[in-house]
């Protein structure tokens, strides 16, 4: 009766409350026709270690052979099983919103633990206490520059991740807001000398990312020194925030935020995630959500309050930073114990783990006749490949051999037309990555597949494309 939720007892006592003796006069009402008679095609009953066989195998057979060399903005990484034995402790799992502090210690003391990583992992003072995803961590903190600067036109780079574009100009489409996209060059950074004639003294912020969509870091310190001339912003986006752990922190960025989903968070077929955004301490009240806060009580102990919560439901609408009445608190819990598991110096492994395999896979990459590494900046798990033929023929080639191969462009970047964006962290082992340069090898030697490509770079867009525009495309 394990997996059975009601007893004959049970049964008995619902049809007695329904006014019927039998299962078959409660159907009684549904013709006899559309009543399934037979039997079911199922197995007979199994035993708990018959059912665990059944899913081993079952897994077995499915997506846990495949390679994945998906990326952009959701990163597959070995997540410890203590992390889901933690968060799934009814204190957390069932804890509701920490409006009384008094009854709420342990979620408060999560978040502020998050907030306190996050700060030291961006390299900046203070954090809010998560928000849903990046894409409205970004546009969260869009709207933060230009509550501070009061000025309503936003550059951005084209290397930050279309989606994320997307949605920021769905948010401020009906406002007095001014988007402006920067190209990129031939090293898939963002294009200075463009960036440099935009941004003027009515520029509220830069938004850029990195490493950017095509995995490539971005000279954060530089773009940060031009916007700061002009009294803007800087604003770096980071989606793949284990980055972190061995490239400089964006310490001279206003504000940094992105998608903190690599840690300890699973893909999960696109959600739920965990936005972060955190900034200097100057900046304190514009930070939208929440903001938890460390004091003591009367008794001089420790305690944990929310603070600062500019929310609409407390104060004046107009007067409000965000109307976000959550954030993401399982998610960012989940993302603090991996971090605590972890630890700086395993945080730091694991990176140069991701750092190492990318590295190997490109060198591969580039030694099978036809396949090129478009892009000369440095990079850290991900890097466009451009392969000769169409990507659609080598994907379906890749997946017959078990391998998801990365991500097609050229819907999000017309111009980057037969590239895909692969993507290496620990899950993919050396093995894989020696399959992957086979199966790139074995269809740029088929001609049926690999039709021949031009040889140049691939053309970023031209300087006068750098388009004005107050909402989407």
């Amino acid at each position: 009766m394990r997996y059975l939720p009601n007893s004959p007892a049970d049964r008995q006592a619902m049809l007695r409350a329904t006014g019927n003796t039998s299962i078959d006069e409660l159907f009684a009402q549904i013709p006899a026709e559309l009543r399934f008679r037979g039997k079911l095609n199922l197995p007979g009953p199994l035993s708990e270690a018959e059912i665990l066989e059944f899913f081993r195998q079952a897994a077995s057979e499915s997506s846990r052979e495949y390679v994945s060399l998906l990326g952009a903005g959701a990163y597959a990484h070995y997540r410890p099983v203590v992390v889901d034995a933690l968060l799934s402790r009814g204190e957390f799992f069932t804890a509701y919103t920490p409006y009384q502090a008094e009854i709420a210690q342990g979620t408060l003391q999560a978040m502020f633990e998050f907030q306190t990583l996050m700060a030291q992992l961006t390299g900046q003072e203070v954090s809010n206490a998560s928000l849903y995803d990046g894409s409205t961590a970004t546009t969260e903190a869009v709207l933060m520059a230009l509550r501070i600067t009061r000025r309503h036109r936003v550059v951005l780079a084209r290397t930050l991740h279309p989606e994320y574009r997307q949605v920021l100009h769905t948010f401020v489409r009906h406002q007095d807001v001014k988007l402006m996209e920067v190209p990129y060059t031939a090293s898939g950074r963002i294009d200075m000398t463009q960036l440099e004639s935009v941004v003027d003294s009515e520029t509220a912020a830069v938004v850029i990312q990195s490493p950017n969509f095509f995995g490539t870091l971005e000279r954060a310190s530089e773009i940060a020194h031009l916007a700061h001339r002009q009294r803007a912003l800087l604003i770096v986006v980071v989606t793949e925030p284990l980055s972190l752990a061995i490239v400089k922190p964006p310490s001279d960025a206003d504000i940094v935020c992105g998608e903190a989903q690599s840690f300890g968070v699973p893909v999960s077929f696109g959600g739920p995630y965990v936005g972060f955004l955190t900034t200097q301490e100057k900046f304190l009240r514009q930070i939208p959500g929440r903001l938890v806060g460390q004091t003591v009580d009367t008794e001089g102990r420790r305690g944990f309050v929310l603070t600062l919560a500019t929310r609409e439901q407390h104060i004046r609408r107009e007067k409000a930073t965000s109307n976000i009445c959550t954030n993401q608190s399982l998610c960012a819990l989940a993302a603090t114990i991996y971090l605590c598991l972890l630890g700086k110096a395993g945080l730091k492994l694991l990176a140069e783990q991701n750092l190492a395999k990318a590295h190997y896979a490109a060198q591969q990459l580039r030694g099978v006749p036809g396949v090129e590494v478009p892009f000369s900046g440095a990079c850290f798990n991900e890097f466009i490949v451009r392969v000769p033929g169409d990507t659609g023929h080598l994907l379906e080639e890749m997946r017959r051999e078990k391998i998801i191969g990365g991500l097609h462009l050229e819907n999000l970047y017309p111009e980057l037309k037969n590239h895909l964006l692969m993507c290496f962290t620990e899950t993919v082992s050396k093995a894989a990555i020696d399959r992957v340069v086979e199966a790139c090898r074995q269809f740029a030697t088929n001609p049926r597949l690999a039709a021949p490509i031009s040889k140049a770079d691939p053309k970023p867009a031209s300087r006068k494309s750098v388009r004005k525009h107050h909402g989407p495309n």
